[in-house]
Order: structure tokens, then C-alpha cells, then sequence
């Protein structure tokens, strides 16, 4: 395990290199930010948007998928008021059991902002099903929850016909997961390698029990279906020059949306603007740090290193405080959700901890082996 020798990047993240000299995916690009020039890259945005004028009977020019958080809150503003188009905002629903009373707000605030929104609902009992399957066989509850959140974006693209598909941040630049890298900076159609969504296949998926007809919401569209429908995912991020956490979260907050009032003892979310619209990610971001070595501390402070607002050992300080945090609230109420109890939630956490990274003692405690920013 290395860390980048700017941020607190360990290597250890999924589809990551870093350069010779020791610099991680993220830093490298940022480093080069300081000689773009804006304005062209917004004629470039221009240009893209010419290839796709609104065809016969089309009544959106684009689609966006949301959440009502603070990136799609945002783009959506950015597209409709500085863009001057007229987006189809699409929001895939989490069953009750799930989604936030502050999420269904922040939905409904895009609703009062004026924006068309359509809501799809994948079945709650397979959604279960497979959330219970999911955690089971990779320690991740999210793995068939992210691939419906995933597809369900260029499915109603090709629903209603609109080619266009317009996206936040490029993982390959500004998280590191090369494998997402396109044509150009803004080239979204690599997507579908994305670590997310790596292992796509339906396999495990009917082996508990699912029936073909009931995994529609879980299946990516081919790159022979997006070539059939003409299907373009544009990264927005890579045209705006000020595109950040902290950033799209102060301006969608002087636009509506909720943010956490929970403590980031409880959630390892420094500000309160990350997943919104349910808890259960919390857990999932602690399981990472125990397969990974990271957590959702370790980006919000790589973004702020970046940015020069935080140093490298104030970033330490925050991430060995706060990466692993996950109120057991959240915990208790997900096994409630998929029928287990805490006891052997935390087994199959334990099963899956990365032994290279931690220690696991008899009684059970997750102490890491490695010094966060220098490895081992």
C-alpha cells in the first residue's frame, strides 16, 4: 500500500495508477487544471451541444440523472438557466424502508424549481431480495442497487428518445478509476467499467432466486444498443472550472436543497452533503475502509488537499479520526431491512476485512496496520 505522494490516495482504490513519480490519478489532473482555459472548453460545451439539436416531437434536449443531492441539483440549474436547455431530470426511487424523508424533500424541490422529473421504482421485493444477495456475496449491499441506479438512466434515454445523456464528474480524472477514461475529458460511454459497475453479469443475480423477466432495472444497456439509439454521456464536470464537493454543495444549498444535520461521528461526512437521500451508504463506506484502506473521509479531504484549503497533515488528522465512522443506528436499521442481525452483519464484515491492511483480534476489533499517508 503507497499513498500518493500529494493527497492521501492510497493505490489501493480500484483501476488506479499512479505516475512514476509517485503522483495519483486525481493530482496529476488537477495539477494540469491550472492551464485550461475555460472559456474555450465552454465553446467546446457549445459545439457538442449543436451535434445534438432536439429532433421531430422531442420535447427535452437532454436527460439527467438525480438524486436531489447537491451534483444534480446543480447540473440540472447550470443546464436549464446557463445552458439554456430543457433537461428530463430522471430519479431512480428508493422503496420506504430506505430513502430519507430529506431526500423525498430534495426531489421535491427540483419539482418546485420548475423541472420536469420522472420517478422509477424498481420492484421493492426483488430490490430486497437482492440488496440481502448483494451484501451476502461481495460485503456490498449497494452492488445490484448501483447497477439499477446506473442503468436506469440511458434505459429512459432510449425510452424517450433523447441521446444526450448528461453526467457529473469523470471517475477516471477526478476520482481515478482509469478504466472509465473515453475519447476526450468529457467522453462518458466508458462508464459501464467503472468499478461500480465491473461484474454487471446476471448471474448471481438469478442464482437468488430472481426471475429474467423481474432484472430489466438491473441491466446496463449494450454499447450495440447505445450505438442504436446514438446514445452520448457527457461529463459536465470536466467544462466546469469550480466543480467541487464543497462547491456544489454551498450552491445547491442557496437553492434549496437539505443537507445532514448528523454528526460526522456518525457518518464520516465532514460537511453533511454526501448521500442525502439515505443512510445505509454510511456503512457501506466503512466496509470500504476495511477492503480498501479509504473512506469517504479520505475523499472529501484528497478533493480539499487539492484545492489547498486543507493541508496533507490536517487531511491525516481527519481521516484517522473519521474514516471507519458509521453510527450503529444506521447498521441496526439495514439488518432490520435484509432480515439479519448485527451479530452476523459484523461477521461477514470481518470475513471481508482486508488482512494485508488490518489486524482482526479474538474479541472482534478492526485495528489497521498501516500509517495513514505513508502505507506500509
Amino acid at each position: 500500500m503507497k499513498y500518493c505522494s500529494r493527497c492521501l490516495q492510497p493505490d489501493t482504490r480500484p483501476n488506479t495508477h499512479f505516475t512514476p513519480e509517485g503522483i495519483c490519478p486525481a493530482c496529476d489532473y488537477f495539477s494540469r487544471l491550472k492551464n485550461v482555459d475555460w472559456q474555450e472548453r465552454y465553446e467546446i460545451l457549445q459545439d457538442l451541444l449543436a451535434t445534438f439539436p432536439r429532433r421531430p416531437g422531442q420535447q427535452f434536449d437532454c436527460i439527467i440523472g438525480v438524486s436531489g443531492g447537491k451534483d444534480s441539483t446543480r447540473q440540472a440549474l447550470w443546464v436549464r438557466d446557463k445552458l439554456g436547455l430543457k433537461p428530463l431530470l430522471a430519479c431512480l426511487s428508493y422503496p420506504p424502508q430506505q430513502v430519507t424523508e430529506r431526500g423525498v424533500d430534495n426531489i421535491s424541490n427540483l419539482i418546485e424549481l420548475g423541472f420536469d422529473v420522472v420517478l422509477s421504482a424498481p420492484a421493492p421485493t426483488t430490490w430486497q431480495r437482492l440488496m440481502r444477495e448483494s451484501f451476502l456475496r461481495f460485503t456490498n449491499w449497494a452492488k445490484s442497487t448501483e447497477l439499477a441506479l446506473f442503468s436506469s438512466v440511458p434505459q429512459l434515454a432510449i425510452r424517450y428518445d433523447i441521446p444526450l445523456i448528461l453526467w457529473g464528474e469523470n471517475p477516471g480524472l477526478q476520482l481515478g478509476d482509469l478504466k472509465t477514461l473515453g475519447r476526450t475529458g468529457y467522453d462518458g460511454n466508458n462508464l459501464r467499467y467503472m468499478n461500480t459497475l465491473s461484474g454487471g453479469a446476471a448471474d448471481w443475480m438469478l442464482e437468488a432466486g430472481v426471475q429474467p423477466r423481474d432484472l430489466l432495472p438491473y441491466r446496463y444497456p449494450s454499447p450495440e444498443e447505445f450505438d442504436a439509439h446514438g446514445l452520448q454521456i457527457v461529463y459536465l464536470g470536466w467544462f466546469l472550472g469550480d466543480w467541487s464537493l464543497v462547491n456544489n454543495g454551498m450552491y445547491s444549498a442557496a437553492s434549496g436543497l437539505q443537507i445532514r444535520e448528523d454528526t460526522v461521528e456518525n457518518t464520516g461526512d465532514l460537511l453533511g452533503v454526501t448521500s442525502l437521500d439515505e443512510d445505509w451508504v454510511t456503512l457501506n463506506q466503512m466496509i470500504k475502509y476495511y477492503k480498501f484502506g479509504f473512506g469517504r473521509v479520505t475523499d472529501y479531504v484528497n478533493e480539499e488537499i487539492r484545492l489547498g484549503r486543507v493541508t496533507r497533515d490536517e487531511g491525516i488528522a481527519l481521516v484517522e479520526k473519521y474514516d471507519d465512522a458509521c453510527a450503529p443506528e444506521y447498521i441496526a436499521s439495514f439488518c432490520e431491512y435484509i432480515g439479519m442481525s448485527v451479530d452476523d452483519f459484523w461477521r461477514q464484515v470481518r470475513a471481508s476485512v482486508n488482512r494485508t491492511l488490518f489486524d482482526v483480534d479474538d474479541a472482534g476489533r478492526i485495528t489497521r496496520r498501516f500509517r495513514v499517508g505513508e502505507g506500509l
